[in-house]
């Protein structure tokens, strides 16, 4: 922490100033180059892509960083930003400036979440350069004990000199920053009340996004929570409040365990700003807690996507997409499972030829073969590879032990799949990394894997032995306990009806049923249907007179 009394650092001349360009074009070079030079900047190195860009800031500290969001190939600006924050190569002191001829709402919402002290548009054109230039080191080196502060984590130090910056007429373009810094310094301080009065006093004076944003955070701290809905209706409707909105409300939501709810929130952040890998992560983890099998394969192939060639890039990326895709197969049939399956292979072909370096790599790859061959109606096999294949010696992470758990489930193995299970439970208590949203999910996994001994697709498919052969309560619970591992499944929403159809000739449903039918038509009527199961589900509501106004008025 920075004290009062502790020496700070002056801030440097221009001439002394260390700059770096990072561009794939040879002509921004040149040109910024040319211009800072004239400006009596003595040193601007270059690098034309990432990995140039990262070996430069091994050898050397820059004070101003010029980063395209376009590099190359090999990394984009977001995940070279994020990389050269990771090692520390910039800091709150380091001036950042973001080039981009691209002004679309995703690489915007993208650069908002990194806070660049500027965002140039290309082209470029020399005096601009010179101007906004000149104009970020005078702030710089105005500011230069408020950044030093900052970028100690000493808020209160903070807050005393954007204060003083505040009564600088010299910096009055640079006033509104001051001020978000303030409002940021008292929420990091928790001083909420005090935050809430500054935000609010802020709206009168400016209608900035940040000024709505914090008075919302500083309003939900406090659980002010009536106050803060009304806040955030407006806010919602607004492009430049939106994506931080989604961010806020899913926050909110996951530290009230509405998993529910904070799981569309994350959803509608990543639609706006795809590229962020911990938000993907969050997407995952709701969409497992929300047994949304389609939604955690989206979000797995979201990370690996984004994450290609930065810092987040390994083998465990397409693991957890085999993995994903063996959970969804594992709960869909015919076609559907098939294609899956086929994908998924190409997938672990890759792994398999990576697995050769890797004993880590290669434990993991005998657990999702082995779920594979039980996806395939293989078990003798499975148990074989189970077997002779596994090296428990090996030491197996959280993702890891999850995965082995649902291999010795889907195998009937169930005391191990308990053993796992307890397992897991000190694992998380001991990962830094396993958010509350993972436990919640592990704690329905127990509940559940006691319950229920079978997958989705044995269940699914038994319920329809139990049709055929005109066992209509064994084939009902069949299909609730799939419903229960899947409860996003159209096709076992629509099975539920059929039966319940049948149930309903004999005697009338039982409220518990009739309560079921009624999620299930809820279900189909969310989400697109093709025109032969739209077709089915009416016939179906029907049959057991429920209508699209009996719905919507139950609770």
């Amino acid at each position: 922490m920075a004290t009062f009394m502790e020496k700070i650092p002056l801030p440097k001349s221009i001439d002394e100033l260390k700059v770096l360009v990072v561009d794939n074009q040879g002509l921004i070079h040149d040109l910024v180059n040319s211009a800072l030079t004239d400006l009596g900047v003595k040193k601007v190195s270059s690098a034309q892509n990432a990995y140039h860009a990262v070996r430069l800031c091994q050898d050397d500290v820059f004070d101003v960083v010029l980063l395209a969001f376009n590099v190359s190939n090999d990394k984009d600006g977001f995940h070279l930003f994020e990389e050269l924050k990771h090692h520390q190569y910039i800091s709150d002191k380091t001036t950042v400036i973001f080039l981009s001829a691209e002004t679309n709402m995703e690489l915007v919402n993208c650069i908002i979440e990194l806070q660049p002290d500027d965002f140039w548009v290309k082209p470029l054109a020399r005096q601009r350069i010179q101007h906004r230039f000149r104009y970020l080191v005078d702030i710089r080196r105005k500011l230069n004990k408020l950044m030093h502060s900052m970028d100690n984590g000493d808020y209160a130090a903070a807050i005393y000199h954007a204060e003083r910056g505040l009564r600088d007429s010299s910096v009055v373009e640079y006033h509104p920053r001051l001020k978000r810094m303030i409002g940021d310094c008292l929420i990091q301080l928790r001083d909420y009340v005090s935050a809430e009065k500054y935000f609010s006093d802020l709206k009168a004076e400016y209608d900035h996004a940040w000024v709505h944003i914090g008075l919302a955070k500083s309003l939900f701290r406090q659980d002010k929570i009536e106050e803060a809905e009304l806040l955030i209706e407006d806010l919602l409707q607004r492009n430049d409040t939106k994506f931080l909105t989604y961010d806020l409300l899913a926050q909110y939501y996951i530290g009230k365990e509405q998993f529910d709810v904070a799981y569309e929130q994350v959803k509608a952040a990543s639609k706006l700003a795809p590229r962020n890998i911990e938000r993907n992560k969050k997407l995952w983890d709701l969409a497992r807690l929300n047994r949304d099998k389609y939604g955690q394969l989206e979000a797995v192939q979201n990370m690996a996507k984004y994450a290609k060639n930065s810092i987040h890039d390994s083998p465990d990326l397409t693991l957890n997409v085999v993995r994903t895709m063996v959970d969804l197969a594992a709960s869909v049939s015919g076609p559907e499972s098939e294609k899956l399956q086929r994908s998924l292979q190409k997938e672990l072909d890759e792994l398999s030829r990576q697995a050769a370096t890797s004993q880590a790599l290669s434990n993991q790859l005998v657990v999702v073969k082995t779920r594979l061959c039980c996806l395939q109606q293989q078990k003798r096999e499975a148990e074989k590879l189970l077997k002779e294949q596994l090296d428990t010696s090996v030491s197996m992470n959280l993702e890891d032990n999850l995965d082995l758990m649902k291999a010795y489930h889907e195998l009937g193995m169930k005391e191990d799949c308990l053993s796992i299970l307890d397992k897991l439970r000190s694992q998380l208590a001991g990962d830094t990394l396993a958010s509350q949203v993972v436990d919640e999910y592990l704690k329905r996994e127990e509940i559940e894997r006691r319950e229920i001994k079978f997958t989705t697709k044995e269940l699914k498919d038994m319920a329809a032995v139990n049709y055929r052969e005109n066992r209509m309560l064994p084939a009902y619970n069949n299909l609730c306990q799939a419903m229960t591992l899947s409860p996003h499944d159209k096709s076992i929403a629509l099975s539920l009806l059929k039966v319940l159809v049948q149930l309903n000739k004999k005697d009338p449903l039982s409220d518990a049923q009739y309560e079921v039918a009624s999620n299930a038509s809820r279900l189909l009527h969310s989400g697109k249907l093709i025109d032969a199961q739209r077709q089915k589900r009416d016939e179906y509501l029907t049959a057991l007179g429920i209508n699209e106004v009996q719905l919507s008025a139950m609770p």
